[in-house]
């Protein structure tokens, strides 16, 4: 009994001890992983990543990852020379083959989320206007100033805002998605150009893609009082270095 005891009690010391390196190696891992993806990005944030399954030195030997979670915090999506900043991106990459030198992989399928909140709303506009939110769902209150026949005039408008193919977005290019504010109704007060002027600077559309993982797509849309919520979603997702 003494001797089986000894050997119950080794058996748990190496699988303590086994347990700690496996878990040792995935923290590596993650932080490495957080710093390529960090790079890549070109991150003014942070990044976070959280590799899941258990034992993960089995799932490195294999080349295939159960689950990896990464949270991005600051990501500069630039499209046509216009940058729109991303507040907070998570995405939960599943079923990850990794790259034979481990400097990435490629995900068969992810879904995620990401945030524009309305300070950086107002800067992607570029017009001048400022946006807040609208009272309502996916609505969002836009303000503007234009100068008509030596007056400056200021209207706030409520404006809806919805995900659109690029196709439809006017700018010639097709594929990917827009993100496009419009106003509901400008008051004109029976001044002619008014509306047109306040569109103008109201109205915009931007392409998202650009600043995502190669493969993750924008695929919904909401608003509230913290900002634009985005949803994503795609098939075989680079991660990091693929």
């Amino acid at each position: 009994m003494r001797f089986l005891r000894v050997v119950v009690i080794i058996v748990v010391v190496l699988g303590a001890l086994a347990v700690g390196a496996d878990r040792w190696a995935a923290g590596y891992a993650e932080g490495r992983l957080a710093e390529r993806i960090q790079a890549r990005q070109g991150l003014a944030g942070s990044a976070e990543v959280e590799i899941h399954g258990f034992p993960f030195l089995t799932q490195a030997l294999s080349h295939e990852l159960e689950r990896v979670d990464v949270r991005l915090d600051g990501v500069d999506a630039v499209a046509d020379g216009r940058k729109t900043r991303l507040s907070q991106l998570r995405a939960s990459f599943s079923g990850v083959e990794l790259n034979g030198d481990y400097s990435g992989g490629t995900a068969r399928r992810a879904e995620g989320s990401a945030l524009i909140t309305y300070p950086d709303l107002t800067e992607a506009s570029q017009t001048g206007v400022k946006l807040t939110h609208g009272g309502a769902q996916d609505k969002v209150k836009v303000t503007a100033s234009v100068e008509i026949l030596g007056r400056t005039f200021t209207r706030s408008v409520v404006s809806t805002v919805t995900l659109v193919d690029a196709k439809d977005g006017g700018n010639g290019k097709g594929g990917g998605k827009l993100v496009r504010v419009r106003a509901d109704e400008v008051p004109g007060e029976g001044i002619p150009g008014i509306e047109t002027a306040i569109r103008k600077k109201t109205d915009f559309e931007r392409r998202l893609d650009d600043g995502l993982p190669v493969g993750l797509q924008l695929t919904g849309l909401t608003a509230d009082e913290a900002g634009v919520h985005l949803t994503l979603s795609g098939t075989d997702v680079s991660l990091a270095g693929s």
